[in-house]
């Protein structure tokens, strides 16, 4: 779900070094030399103060969140914005949708029910290697879609290094095998592309759908983006896999019976506890009312949705009783009576990521009350007469090889108040340039250092870089194909009359 970068709190890399001068560096420049005569001193200050903060973004010279806390200080004591107006974002109703879904997940991790769905899908599927791959990947994705895509590839890896060690055949030495290769890497693969599945997936479709709230006035749904999101599931998924076991690493057909590690596993789970059973009705419910919280319109035919009958109802509003929920429904009695999700368990969640939302919205609200979006969306305007088929393909492709080298949320926060500004120069809808970028922003394979996910299966001892570099450049390619199509196509279907 989420891509959340760690910092293990030692010291600076070389890069970490430079941008943590480099960055006011910039702002102290920009803001000593005179605006444009067509920008506003205030819209000025923002590109000094949102140049800092995309150097330290970058190069991560402090934590992601810490950076995200700049507008508080900078936009009131520049004059961009009163306190209240810069503080107001970090409250938005979207922060709220993602912090439901991280107590959720906690409460399905709680439980290990996430465990359980995983190795059921992969039982699923067959013990022969092409199959145990996709299993793999369709467990990886189909959990990824609720939880941390980290902790998603964290869970599945030591299962996965099980199943590598059964399948191994007598005569291969240590080391890579060609299925073991494909097996992680279509773990960490998968991890990412099923975020893209839903809002609380991964975070860049949460900026996307606040960013639009905020600069448009335009609600994007928790069903809605499933339109979106799922289609591109269901493309890129079965395309990586086929990729991955046909062309670059396939797997042949094992000589042993890896079932083994898979029955295994599965029996230490034991039978189905009270608590995980509570947890699946929680998440089934609160994945229906997102659903069929919107009314459906089926030709002439509407269908009532949750909110004909409260008309205030939310998607945040929705996972905000799904937590409450979960902090009061207990685990049974064997298993001690306590509530399924505890203080200590919840407080744990990334709140880091809830604070980076915050920051990019501010950073988003300056750049657009200022008039610094619609200024750079002007230098744009030259490119009014490209088709859009180049203008999506050129955007698809700016966001995914830029989030190979820095945070995908922050790649997107960045991005997504001068897609405005570029849709307002360039005459053409605002929403499918961010949806787009959005997209984008979640497809980094070819590097460990990209996403935890690849960072997490590098490690495994059974990938080299220029296999993840191979295999990541087709899969970026490939993406970068498919997320334009989706613009082109899915898009105005899913979002008719887009702003």
């Amino acid at each position: 779900m989420t891509d959340e970068r760690r910092q293990d709190g030692g010291r600076r890399g070389p890069a970490a070094r430079i941008g943590l001068w480099l960055g006011p560096a910039f702002a102290v420049a920009v803001l000593l030399v005179p605006p444009p005569t067509s920008l506003s001193p205030e819209a000025w200050s923002t590109a000094g103060i949102a140049a800092w903060m995309a150097v330290w973004w970058m190069t991560e010279a402090v934590a992601i969140p810490v950076t995200a806390l700049l507008p508080l200080v900078l936009f009131p004591t520049f004059g961009v914005l009163s306190m209240a107006d810069t503080s107001a974002p970090y409250a938005a109703d979207l922060i709220f949708l993602f912090m439901g879904g991280f107590f959720l997940a906690a409460g399905m991790e709680s439980t290990g029910l996430h465990r359980r769905i995983a190795l059921g899908v992969i039982a699923a599927v067959g013990s022969s290697p092409e199959r145990l791959v996709l299993g793999f990947m369709l467990a990886t994705a189909a959990i990824s879609m609720w939880i941390s895509n980290t902790a998603t590839a964290a869970m599945m890896l030591p299962i996965g290094l099980a199943v590598i060690e059964i399948a191994r055949r007598a005569d291969q030495p240590e080391g890579p095998t060609p299925f073991g290769s494909a097996l992680m890497l279509g773990v960490a693969y998968a991890a990412s592309i099923g975020g893209v599945a839903t809002l609380i997936g991964t975070p860049p479709n949460a900026v996307v759908a606040a960013a639009a709230s905020e600069l448009l006035g335009f609600d994007i749904g928790f069903a809605q983006w499933m339109l979106v999101g799922v289609p591109v599931v269901i493309v890129m998924l079965p395309l990586t896999w086929f990729l991955l076991v046909k062309v670059l690493h396939p797997p042949g057909h094992g000589d042993a019976d890896a079932q083994t590690a898979l029955d295994a596993a599965r029996a230490r789970l034991g039978p189905m506890r009270v608590a995980e059973r509570r947890v699946a009705i929680v998440f089934g419910a609160t994945a229906l009312a997102w659903i069929l919280r919107a009314p459906k319109a089926f030709g002439a035919v509407t269908l009532p949705g949750l909110e004909t009958w409260i008309p205030q109802l939310r998607d945040s509003t929705i996972a905000m009783i799904a937590a409450l929920v979960l902090f009061v429904l207990p685990r049974g009695r064997s298993e001690g009576g306590g509530p399924i999700l505890d203080w200590p368990r919840a407080r744990g969640i990334p709140w880091g990521v809830l604070l980076l939302f915050g920051g990019g919205l501010s950073l988003a609200r300056a750049m657009d009350g200022s008039g610094l979006s619609a200024w750079i969306g002007g230098g744009i305007a030259q490119l009014a007469d490209v088709p859009n088929v180049v203008l999506f393909v050129a955007i698809a492709a700016l966001f995914v090889f830029l989030t190979e080298v820095t945070s995908n949320a922050a790649t997107a926060t960045m991005g997504m108040p001068i897609l405005v500004g570029a849709g307002l120069a360039l005459g053409v809808p605002a929403l499918p340039l961010m949806i787009t970028a959005g997209l984008a922003s979640s497809m980094a394979f070819m590097l460990p250092v990209a996403t935890p996910p690849n960072a997490i299966v590098f490690g495994s001892d059974q990938i080299t870089i220029p296999q993840m570099v191979r295999a990541g450049l087709l899969l970026n390619l490939v993406s970068i194909a498919l997320v334009t199509a989706v613009a082109l196509l899915l898009l105005p279907i899913a979002f008719p009359g887009a702003p």
